[in-house]
Order: C-alpha cells, then sequence, then structure tokens
C-alpha cells in the first residue's frame, strides 16, 4: 500500500498568521507552488493559501497585499491526510472536499504536501481521472 508520506513533497514551508498576503505571494514564487499551509505562532496548522485566494481575497477586492494579513486567508478548518494514510484515502479526501492539495499531517506535526499530480504518479489513471472529473465541477 502506497501511503501519502510516500507521495508527498516534504518539509511544507508556511506563511505565517501574522505575515501579509504579499509575503505568501513572495514565498510561492520562491518556491514554485501554488499554495502554501498558514501555520500560527504555535507551529500548527490553521489553513492552507492558494494562488487563487491571493487573487480573488485580495487583489480582485482592491485590497493591499503588504498590508493585508495572511491569517485573514484561512479556510473555515484546514483538509488534511495524515501521513500513514493511503494514497487512495488521499484521492478520496480530494474527492470529497473538491481540493487539489492535502497538508500532510503526523500527529499533529505538518511533515508535507501531497497534490493531484503526485497522486496522479501513483494511482492507476482511472481513478487519477475521476478525482479531476470530480474536483473541476461545481
Amino acid at each position: 500500500m502506497t501511503t501519502a508520506r510516500e507521495i508527498m513533497n516534504p518539509g511544507a514551508d508556511c506563511v505565517r498568521t501574522d505575515q501579509t498576503a504579499a509575503d505568501a505571494a513572495t514565498l510561492m514564487t520562491r518556491l514554485g507552488v501554488g499554495a502554501l499551509p498558514i501555520c500560527g505562532k504555535d507551529d500548527k496548522l490553521k489553513g492552507v493559501v492558494t494562488d487563487r485566494d491571493l487573487v480573488v481575497k485580495v487583489l480582485g477586492p482592491g485590497r493591499a497585499p503588504a498590508t493585508f494579513p495572511a491569517g485573514s486567508l484561512n479556510q473555515q478548518e484546514a483538509v488534511t491526510i495524515g501521513a500513514d494514510d493511503s494514497a487512495e484515502e488521499v484521492l478520496e479526501t480530494m474527492a470529497r472536499h473538491k481540493v487539489r492539495r492535502l497538508p500532510v499531517i503526523d500527529g499533529d506535526r505538518l511533515v508535507g504536501m501531497v497534490a493531484v499530480a503526485d497522486v496522479a504518479r501513483s494511482l492507476p489513471h482511472p481513478e487519477v481521472g475521476r478525482l479531476v472529473e470530480v474536483i473541476s465541477t461545481d
């Protein structure tokens, strides 16, 4: 059984709740990623911010990225996957919540991120095709 730990990108960098949307965008650019975990001062996961969130919640409404708090970009509750959960469970969680990326948690520690592309490399194509169809529809 392939696990989330085996297919994830390890060592996810966080944007902190007390940083800004501009800080999140800068970190995304530096890392070449489209999503970042948001972590509090206690190093606990508070949510995930995507490049789309930055556009829709900050730039589109005309807010200033340099002053808009990254902590205000949190979703209601972060959807996560356990490090030892199966790749199939990753697929099911992504489909159920219609997300393309999941923070990977080991106990209460953030240990990585897993994306649709990571799942695609580890599961048969028909299953991945169904996931893409589910998360792409409203």
